[in-house]
C-alpha cells in the first residue's frame, strides 16, 4: 500500500498482520522490555518492516535499528528511513541518503478525530477547509487526512533539522483529484534556521480502511525549494519515531 505513494527508488515493506516472532537485537529488545504486550507487538513488527525494507534497498547485512534523539530511529550510515504503525497496518520506508534527504509515512485509521481534536491541531484555514472536504467529498475522514499528513511532515522535518515543530507550524492543502497535498511551512516555524525548506509535497492513499500520507525529500534542491512525490512520482521515525 505506502509503495504506490512513493517513488520507485525509495524502498519500503507494509504488512497487515503483526510478526511478534520476528527478530530483535538486543539492544532493540531492552527498549520494549517494559512496554505492554501491544506495544511489543507493533515495535517487532515495524522493525521486522524496516529490516525488509533495507534488504530491499540492498543493505544485506541485518544491524540493529536503536532509538536517537526524541525516538528517532538511527538508521544505517547512508540511509534515511521511517516507520509507521496503527492498528491494523505496519510500514517502513527507506533510501539512499543521495537521492532522498528524509522521509516521513503515517498511517491512521480512516475514522473521524475525536472531537475537538481537529481545533487543537488545524490551523483556521485548515479547519474551514476540511469541513468543506467533508461536506463534498464525505467518503474520506479529511480531518484525520490532515493529522496523518502533519505527521509525515513532522517526521520528514526533524532527521534534517534536528529541531521540534508543532501542529501549528505547517498549512496543509489537499489535492482530492491527485491525492496530493503541500505543507508550506509558516515564517515563524523557519526564520533564523539555515537551509530550513519553506515547503514539502508528499502524497496519500485512501484504502483498506486506512489512510496512508508519505512524504519523500529529494537530494540536490536548492535551498528554500519543496519538493516531494508528485505528479512525475506515482510510484515514485514509528516514525520518525519507534
Amino acid at each position: 500500500m505506502i509503495e504506490q505513494i512513493l517513488p520507485t527508488h525509495v524502498a519500503t515493506f507494509d504488512t497487515f498482520h503483526d510478526r511478534p516472532d520476528a527478530y530483535l537485537f538486543p539492544e532493540e529488545r531492552a527498549l520494549i522490555r517494559d512496554s505492554v504486550e501491544s506495544r511489543r507487538r507493533e515495535f517487532i513488527t515495524g522493525r521486522h518492516c524496516a529490516r525488509t525494507a533495507l534488504t530491499r534497498l540492498g543493505v544485506a547485512t541485518p544491524q540493529p535499528l536503536p532509538r536517537g534523539p526524541r525516538g528517532a530511529v538511527t538508521w544505517p550510515d547512508g540511509v534515511t528511513g521511517t516507520i509507521t504503525h496503527c492498528r491494523g497496518y505496519r510500514a517502513a520506508a527507506v533510501a539512499d541518503v543521495s537521492r532522498t534527504v528524509s522521509l516521513g509515512i503515517d498511517a491512521e485509521p480512516d475514522a473521524p478525530l475525536p472531537e475537538g481534536v481537529l481545533e487543537a491541531v488545524a490551523l483556521p484555514e485548515e479547519q474551514v477547509a476540511v469541513k468543506e472536504l467533508l461536506g463534498d467529498l464525505p467518503a474520506v475522514h479529511w480531518d484525520k487526512l490532515l493529522f496523518s499528513a502533519k505527521e509525515s511532515v513532522y517526521k520528514t522535518w526533524f532527521p534534517m533539522m534536528r529541531r521540534p515543530l508543532e501542529f501549528e507550524d505547517a498549512l496543509i492543502t489537499f489535492d482530492p483529484a491527485d491525492g496530493e497535498f503541500t505543507a508550506r511551512l509558516l515564517p515563524h516555524a523557519v526564520r533564523g534556521i539555515s537551509g530550513a525548506p519553506e515547503e514539502f509535497t508528499g502524497r496519500w492513499v485512501a484504502a483498506h480502511g486506512l489512510l496512508v500520507t508519505a512524504i519523500a525529500f529529494p537530494a540536490r534542491v536548492p535551498a528554500g525549494v519543496g519538493v516531494g512525490a508528485g505528479r512525475d512520482a506515482r510510484r515514485a521515525g514509528d516514525e520518525v519515531f519507534a
